[in-house]
């Protein structure tokens, strides 16, 4: 007959170590981001949020201004399914680098109801936490070791701990040195954020530069927007959404949305 006894021992330190895993994970989250949903849930809430206010699939369309890794294309997916197809704004990090020539481009596009152009904006960056609940790191399937996201943010934020960030513009690395020229005005001298850090930082930037351009390409008189902004959260298990500044703007007045 066949000793099981080891094998059951394993099984049951196995889903430990996983069980263990989970909560450092959970720890993570709960500590560092007061808001969560999936992503799923996010898109659903803000969504329904802006039904209420007019805008639904058939009469608005959507913007992503999402970072171009891969693991963030969910998000892109999900509110492909939820909106439509949806204009890319995206740069490396999420950054908003279209710019007035970009936006403009969007805002030619939705379809004309009741008088009335509508958009939404979605605008995050993105941070990993893996399954051990550290920061910035993640799986890739295929891929052997750990990896991290935001690379461009990481690599970044390893150039300051360095010393040596290179402020010149690089022909063959563009939105790279845009990342670095745009987040060092917003950083004290002297000072080395942690990824976390950085990347909350990368939000307030790219919804400040978004914000800054609709002032000056959309016309309010014909055009009712929504802005959704937060950062995009990467685990083992699923990905999330922690929510910043979520509004609308229908008939020049700003409506906060509850999500």
């Amino acid at each position: 007959m066949a000793d099981f006894g080891d094998a059951d021992g394993a099984e049951i330190e196995y889903r430990s170590q996983k069980t263990g895993d989970r909560m450092e994970f959970e720890n993570v989250l709960k500590k560092y981001f007061d808001k969560l949903y999936t992503e799923i849930e996010f898109v659903k809430k803000t969504y329904n949020a802006l039904r209420e206010l007019g805008f639904n699939d058939d009469n608005t369309i959507a913007a992503t201004c999402i970072c171009r890794d891969e693991i963030s294309q969910t998000l892109r997916s999900i509110i492909k399914h939820m909106w439509g197809e949806a204009f890319n704004l995206s740069s490396l990090a999420g950054m908003f680098f279209a710019g007035k020539t970009g936006l403009a481009a969007a805002m030619h596009h939705a379809p004309i109801e009741g008088g009335k152009e509508r958009y939404v904006f979605y605008a995050l960056p993105h941070i990993a936490i893996d399954s051990e609940g550290h920061l910035g790191t993640c799986r890739r399937t295929g891929r052997e070791g750990k990896s991290v996201a935001c690379g461009a943010l990481d690599s970044f934020q390893k150039e300051m701990s360095d010393g040596r960030v290179n402020l010149t513009m690089d022909n063959e690395d563009v939105e790279q040195s845009l990342i670095r020229m745009r987040l060092l005005r917003e950083i004290q001298y002297g000072h080395v954020p942690d990824l976390l850090e950085l990347t909350r930082i990368t939000q307030t930037v790219i919804q400040a530069d978004l914000e800054n351009t609709i002032k000056k390409v959309v016309h309010i008189e014909k055009s009712n927007y929504a802005v959704i902004t937060g950062i995009q959260i990467h685990s083992a298990e699923s990905n999330y959404v922690s929510p910043e500044a979520c509004y609308a703007v229908v008939d020049g007045e700003r409506t906060e949305l509850r999500v």
